[in-house]
Formats: structure tokens, sequence, C-alpha cells
């Protein structure tokens, strides 16, 4: 039987198009790429005319969703337009996949929900960070539930040595609108907590502009931050350090540190997908993905008598970030809500936790989610 293949257009042509998006959609069975929205192409370094001269071209939103062979949009814009141009596709009856942070406030992602049942679409988000290869390492080590023993601290880190100014749309786009450090990266590791235990009892958080030396507060209530340290605590005890920084001075940055009663696990260095695809790495590519073991996690373990040894951790087998969007492609084709590898959802739920991080980084008080 052939393979369904469904008709895939992308609106926006920038970095998250071309990196995250459209090399994962040519190599997606049941997707084909049918059409890009650039609104200026001669107007840009990129343009999707030229890169992708076999595929249809609109540079107007309401032309490029009429197009009755049209099946599912990817939204690749900046997350101040996800709602909208969401909203849009919903209602013309297409099915939607849109770039994290999937839209600035809780509510909105509940509209975008409803909006994608009365029209009978899924709605997807691109939580692509869930398919790290460090994080599905992780993934497994927790779901076993004896070799660490019970998780009292999860510590989870976005670290860089970053102290200039960002020069694109990022450096104006507010938090109010989906900007800041807490949305852009924040997202991805306050994701992956709730992936794993789910939503926290309360949230403290602290923000910071590390580049500018200044800590949110109620004498600071308008910092845009750069940098986060927030806590998600649990009704078992356990407590989830959330962590940004742009002034972190390290030759291997930390990722992940996991506490249980039973040892910990350690790890250094972000996935290797994002600079290999903008190395131009194919994802086809037998090493994308992989890591070499010079960043292989450490396990300590409690042995008998209280004894402890180390030992090293390497990555499971990668799944790459093409999982998304191959079982995002079979939910489509199946028609099936339940299969949607990120609902909306559970994006909702993240952006609780976001909303009460704001809350207390403003009041500086601890904020009650449940």
């Amino acid at each position: 039987m052939a393979t369904v293949k469904l008709n895939v257009g992308v609106i926006g042509y920038g970095m998250s198009a071309t990196i995250f998006h459209i090399p994962f959609i040519t190599t997606t069975p049941t997707l084909k790429l049918h059409s890009i929205l650039q609104r200026n192409p001669s107007g840009s370094d990129l343009s999707a005319p030229r890169d992708h001269p076999d595929v249809r071209h609109f540079t107007s939103l309401d032309q490029f969703l009429a197009d009755a062979d049209l099946n599912v949009v990817v939204v690749t814009t900046p997350p101040q337009t996800h709602f909208s141009f969401a909203q849009q596709a919903l209602q013309a009856r297409k099915h939607v996949l849109v770039e994290k942070p999937f839209v600035p406030t809780a509510a909105e992602a509940d509209t975008l929900s409803k909006v994608a049942k009365e029209n009978g679409c899924l709605i997807c988000v691109y939580q692509n960070r869930r398919w790290d290869s460090d994080f599905l390492t992780v993934r497994k080590l927790l779901a076993d539930g004896s070799t660490l023993g019970r998780i009292v601290e999860f510590e989870t880190h976005f670290d860089r040595f970053r102290l200039e100014q960002p020069t694109n749309w990022k450096a104006s786009l507010r938090m109010d609108e989906g900007g800041s450090a807490l949305y852009d990266l924040g997202t991805h590791l306050i994701d992956q907590v709730y992936v794993l235990f789910g939503m926290p009892r309360g949230v403290f958080a602290t923000f910071a502009s590390q580049r500018d030396g200044r800590l949110s507060g109620p004498e600071d209530p308008d910092l845009e931050p750069d940098s986060v340290t927030a806590q998600l605590f649990y009704q078992n005890g356990l407590v989830a350090f959330v962590r940004i920084a742009v002034a972190s001075a390290e030759v291997q940055q930390p990722r992940f540190w996991i506490r249980g009663t039973k040892g910990s696990y350690r790890k250094t260095g972000l996935d290797t997908q994002e600079p290999q695809l903008k190395s131009g790495m194919k994802t086809s590519d037998a090493n994308f993905g992989r890591e070499s073991p010079e960043w292989n996690g450490k396990l300590t373990l409690v042995g008998e008598g209280g004894s402890v040894h180390e030992q090293d951790h390497p990555n499971m087998v990668p799944e790459t970030y093409s999982k998304i969007y191959q079982l995002f492609g079979d939910a489509v084709i199946k028609k099936s809500e339940q299969d949607v590898p990120v609902p909306a959802w559970q994006a909702r739920d993240v952006l609780r936790i976001i909303e009460a991080a704001k809350e207390s980084a403003r009041s500086r008080r601890e904020v009650q989610l449940s």
C-alpha cells in the first residue's frame, strides 16, 4: 500500500524553518514539503523560492491558507505571531505544528486547543528537545526507578558565556510577547521537568540580567531577563532547579545533575543536533545526534556498605528531532488527538509554570500551583 503523503506548508523562512523544520519535513516518509510563505524573499538573505524552486511559494497568508491541497501548517515565525497564525490556520481547517515557545500565555494556549477541536484539526507544539539524546537517556534512567532510587534533587541547565546582546529579533521581543531567556530557553527546560515529574506544587524564581547586573523584584518589575534561576517543588520532597545563564565560563557547561537515594547522574554539554544542523550535517548522517565519548555522562552509585563508585554512562542511541515529525504525521493520518506527541494542553501546563515563575520573580515569593 502506498504511503500517505501529507502536504506541509511552512510559515516563515528564517533559521527556525531552514535548520529545525524543513530538513525533517523533507525526510519524513509521510510528509511532503508543499509550500512556503515568505513575506519578502527578495529582501532577505534567505530566499525560499531560490532554495526550494519545486514547491509552491506565497507572500500572502490568505492565499497560502486558501490552497485546498495544503494539509498541515508549520508556524516558524517569532513567538508574538504564533497565536494569530495558528488560529487562522486552524479556522482554515489545517492541522498545525507551532514552534516553541507556543504562545505567550496559558489562556491563549487554551483558546487554540478549543479552536482546533471546533474545526476537527490537530495542533502540536514543537518541543523538539524532548528528543535530545541526553534527555532521553535521563528519561530512561529515571523510568526504571531503581538505579538512582527516589529522586530528591533534579538540576537542569542551559548555560553559556555570551555577554554580547543578541542582534536579531530576540533583542527587542519582550517577555509579555514570548521573549526573553525565560520563554526562549526556559520553555525547553521547564517542559523537560514537566515531562519527567508533572506539575509542581509551587514555584520560586529569580530573574536576572547578568549582562547589566540587575535582579528582578518589586523595585524592578519590568526586568527582561537573560538569566533565570527557578525552583519547582513537588509533594514527594523533590526540588527541581532550572538554571539559565549567559555569564558561565566553563570548558564543559553543566547540563544535568540528578541526585537520588541510591546514586547520582551528571552530564555536561548540550545535545549535538543543533550545532550539527547549523554546520550543514544531513539528518541521514550516521553521526547525527551522536556525541563523542568525552561527553559521556557520569553515573555514581552507592554499593555494599556505603561504598561509592563512578562510571561512564553514555547517551542512548539517538531518536533525533525527526521523531516529533514522524509522530505528528502519524497522528494526523490516523486523526488521533491522543497520538499528538506534544499536545497543546501540555504546553498550556508549561505556560502555567512559566507564569508562576514570572509572578514569583516579581514578588520574591513562592507561588502555589496545586
